[in-house]
């Protein structure tokens, strides 16, 4: 099973030009470093501050962009992972040891697979789809 693994933003994650504290960058290399050698992560980064980003907002044929920053901090995504284990409840144990300061919220999201679309789409467009999928670069779905 795959999984995203939501790393929630703070008031100081988005504070334009903040940098995280030295000794945490330091444990959460390590941190990862031991996810990479169980071999749990598939991709992982962090993201700029919502300041640099923008919104796009659907409305009927319409589209409204919107600059950030955006409010309410704790609902942004200061970074992810995507990890490959058996269970929500292995990702659970890995989060636990994450070195995130007191008051970080992680979030942990199952990624849907071709194969969750059973009920809607044939055996034939689901392979075909998991070929195409296959063809991205850097893709390790379903592997």
């Amino acid at each position: 099973m795959r999984f995203m693994v939501i790393v929630k933003s703070t008031p100081e994650s988005e504070k334009e030009g903040a940098l995280p504290d030295p000794q945490l960058l330091l444990e959460m290399g390590k941190y990862n470093e031991e996810l990479m050698k169980a071999g749990v992560v598939l991709a992982m980064d962090g993201l700029h501050p919502s300041s640099k980003g923008k919104r796009v907002r659907f409305s009927g044929g319409s589209h409204t962009v919107i600059d950030g920053p955006f409010t309410e901090a704790k609902e942004l995504i200061a970074g992810f992972w995507i990890w490959k284990v058996n269970s929500i409840e292995e990702a659970v144990e890995w989060v636990k040891r994450c070195p995130l300061e007191p008051g970080a919220e992680v979030e942990i999201r199952q990624i849907g697979e071709m194969e969750d679309f059973a009920p809607v789409l044939s055996e034939g467009q689901i392979q075909h789809k998991i070929a195409k999928r296959a063809e991205l670069p850097n893709q390790t779905a379903n592997k």
